[in-house]
């Protein structure tokens, strides 16, 4: 055994000096002799058909090496189903690859990729592809196709029904004495991480190596072998740095076989980099959607019945929609309950990941609604929410692997000073702005692969270490929190310790989506180090000449490099020590780990609650935030500053998904009104507040070794409904949309 000095610890960033000193290089940064560019041509109608592509005048360009249109692009060999990437298969973003023939489905579809010596030269041969088409009746709103609307059997890539009931919803509405019926409308977003997608493509023969952006370097390995027939022994992908994802770079798009079949149509290395518009027609969004919500509960406050229905438009290939009746049906006991997803088939392209799929939105309708609730009964919210809690799941009946859940009431409001809340609204004042406290409810699935998760350890003889896996780190700080891990595995000091990942040639690791990673990956280093610091151990007891020779292994325990006897800590020796005598320049080990079955028995979730101050300018209908506090129980928590930093993120998008962040289809031509960051507002500096962020550690034996449940998304879950309370309590008005606006307020 080793003691542990390391996981907990608010250990600076590894990485912190490459990006700060311009020493990190991101897919975009690579650089190969012989490199071309490519750039896309998109459609500019959202349904139809090409009737005709001139591409003659951009051909004559300066520069110009080759056109990519379906009439010269090769067929692909397969089309990967509809598979999310933790799952570690293929993982295409959607179940359609373009350029395959002439229909058009959604604007800015790729229509042609053009490929040039210089990038400037690629963008102005782009502007002169010239494409016509016959243009086709389009839907891309929910008012276009609410009569066309469907249940699916199941969505979210097949994974969750399209249906799910408990109970008698009907027979418990009619036995409630309070009921809320509300209906809540979400604006689209869109990703728009610092970096935008990008892939450069090389091949070597038949080994075709791709620097991508991407969460996960095996889904981009499989989903590119898949599409271009090959084995996936003969693609490499390297990902060492990534400017952010939080979704858009979950899944597999286009774009890096598009790179890879315009290098081998070239003969050269081919860089393709999404331009920030092209961000928005590319890589999915988070789409728009209808919630309606009625609840039905006693006199004190106690859930009989909750109907929960969501409308959203999706593709004319996936039925696809972000889960947003999962967490909100599971959260409360309630013994009666109904959720219902329906679609529209529409011409867009299709939806994806976004920082907490479905909890996000689904948790606002909820929370709004329980809101409505305990001011209509005259219960304070955070009673209320404790009168409906629940230690199993609701729908299993299986008890929490862990919650902690009331432990965040309870500290959230006391960082808060909640006590300190009149009831009544507009009851709260600062000269001429409405104050308001808000609250809400946060609560993430803990999810897990089904395949084994593998890295390898490696130490040498100088007392340094090396651990790997294939891991990219896309901003969460990986790198910084698995040398960790690694750290008080092995023994050792953490500046002893080096972690490298982002590597197809590295052991395999699903790609880390829906906070799965720490737990995921932890799990994977720390079998591995541990299973070589047990090799060390067991080669010294068996070794002659060593001071722990004959001894019992559970008895030698390790720290800073030295194996001693834990009752005789003068007794032992280094693994240097070790490895010298023995004429070892290194010693390495490999470790796998899977979810064990038992976690069948078991309601998995990471709980938070989350708490706003809104200052609203009844005259000029402005809404300021400021003040948040989120108070949250992840299990174990692997570095402390790390994950702060992933639970603000998380706040903060809560905030710019309450009052910013929103997109809309111009109906007329299918295109996004908003294509830019000029016009699609996200919170900056001066939107941010300050943010008081409490950790809540709670044991968990049951969701992998280290008891680590993830912290990426449940800072987002329920940020925005505390701030649309917290904006109730100062105005006495209830808006049920996100964003909320100045017109809304007005």
């Amino acid at each position: 055994m080793t003691t542990a000095l390391a996981i907990g610890q608010p250990t600076d960033r590894v990485d912190g000096r490459h990006k700060v000193t311009g020493g990190a290089h991101y897919s975009a940064d690579i650089h190969l002799d012989n490199l071309a560019y490519a750039v896309l041509v998109g459609a500019r109608v959202p349904s139809g058909r090409i009737t005709h592509i001139d591409t003659a005048e951009a051909m004559d360009a300066r520069g110009v090496l080759a056109i990519l249109t379906h009439e010269n692009l090769p067929k692909i060999a397969a089309q990967p189903p509809l598979i999310p990437s933790l799952a570690g298969m293929p993982a295409p973003g959607q179940t359609f690859f373009p350029l395959q023939d002439e229909v058009v489905y959604y604007t800015g579809q790729p229509v042609a990729v053009v490929v040039a010596d210089t990038l400037e030269r690629a963008q102005h041969a782009a502007a002169l592809v010239r494409v016509g088409y016959e243009e086709t009746p389009s839907v891309t709103t929910l008012d276009q196709g609410r009569d066309q609307a469907y249940e699916p059997e199941a969505i979210f890539a097949g994974f969750i029904p399209g249906r799910n009931q408990r109970g008698d919803v009907e027979a418990g509405l009619a036995q409630a004495d309070v009921r809320i019926d509300a209906a809540y409308t979400y604006a689209a977003n869109n990703h728009n991480p610092i970096e935008p997608s990008a892939t450069t493509a090389a091949w070597d023969g038949d080994q075709l190596t791709l620097y991508d952006a991407t969460q996960g370097v095996a889904a981009t390995q499989l989903t590119v072998a898949a599409l271009l027939g090959l084995t996936p022994s003969k693609v490499r992908v390297i990902s060492h740095f990534v400017g952010g994802s939080f979704g858009c770079k979950a899944m597999i798009w286009a774009h890096p076989a598009l790179a890879a079949l315009a290098s081998r149509m070239t003969g050269c290395p081919v860089k393709l980099t999404l331009t920030r518009e092209q961000m928005f027609t590319s890589v999915g969004h988070r789409e728009e959607q209808e919630q309606r919500i009625t609840v039905g509960a006693t006199t004190e406050g106690r859930l009989i019945a909750l109907r929960h229905h969501k409308l959203s438009p999706t593709s004319h290939f996936d039925d696809w929609a972000e889960p947003s009746l999962g967490v909100a049906g599971q959260i409360y006991a309630c013994p009666n309950y109904e959720g219902v997803y329906r679609l529209i088939r529409a011409n867009t392209m299709t939806p994806t990941f976004m920082r907490a799929p479905g909890e996000a939105s689904g948790m606002f309708a909820l929370e709004c609604a329980m809101d409505d609730l305990a001011q209509q009964l005259g219960i304070d919210p955070i009673e209320l929410r404790l009168r409906n809690y629940t230690d199993t799941d609701p729908n299993t009946g299986n008890p929490w692997s862990s919650t902690g859940l009331k432990e965040c009431y309870q500290r959230g409001a006391e960082r808060f000073g909640w006590q300190r809340r009149n009831p009544e609204p507009r009851s709260h004042r600062d000269g001429h702005w409405l104050i308001g406290y808000g609250m809400a409810t946060a609560g993430y699935p803990v999810y897990g692969p089904n395949n084994p998760q593998r890295a390898r350890a490696r130490l040498y003889a100088d007392g340094t270490a090396v651990v790997q896996a294939a891991t990219p780190d896309f901003g969460t700080g990986v790198a910084t929190v698995m040398t960790q891990v690694a750290a008080d595995a092995l023994g050792l000091p953490v500046e002893r310790c080096r972690f490298e990942g982002g590597d197809t040639t590295l052991p395999t690791i699903a790609a880390a989506v829906g906070s799965s990673g720490s737990g995921m990956i932890s799990a994977a280093v720390h079998t591995a180090a541990t299973n070589l610091r047990d090799q060390l151990v067991a080669q010294a007891v068996g070794d002659a000449q060593s001071p722990l020779h004959g001894a019992d292994p559970s008895t030698v325990v390790v720290r800073d490099g030295r194996m001693t006897l834990r009752d005789q800590p003068n007794i032992g020796e280094s693994y240097g020590d070790l490895l010298h005598r023995n004429f070892l320049p290194d010693v390495e080990a490999a470790g796998a780990w899977s979810p064990s079955h038992i976690v069948n028995n078991y309601g998995m979730m990471t709980f938070g609650a989350q708490f706003a101050e809104v200052a609203v300018d009844p005259d000029l209908g402005l809404a300021r935030v400021r003040r948040m506090v989120g108070a949250f129980a992840p299990g174990r928590v692997l570095n402390a500053k790390t994950a702060r930093s992933q639970l603000m993120g998380g706040m903060l998008w809560g905030l710019g998904q309450a009052l910013l962040e929103a997109n809309y289809m111009d109906s007329r031509r299918g295109r996004w009104v908003a294509s830019s960051l000029g016009d699609y507002l996200v919170p900056v500096n001066a939107d941010a507040p300050e943010v008081d962020i409490e950790l809540i550690e709670v044991e968990d034996k049951i969701v992998n070794p280290l008891g680590v449940k993830g912290v990426g998304e449940v800072g987002q879950v329920g940020a925005a409904a505390a701030i649309a309370n917290a904006i109730h309590h100062a105005t006495g008005r209830r808006i049920r949309k996100m964003p909320i606006t100045i017109e809304d307020l007005l």
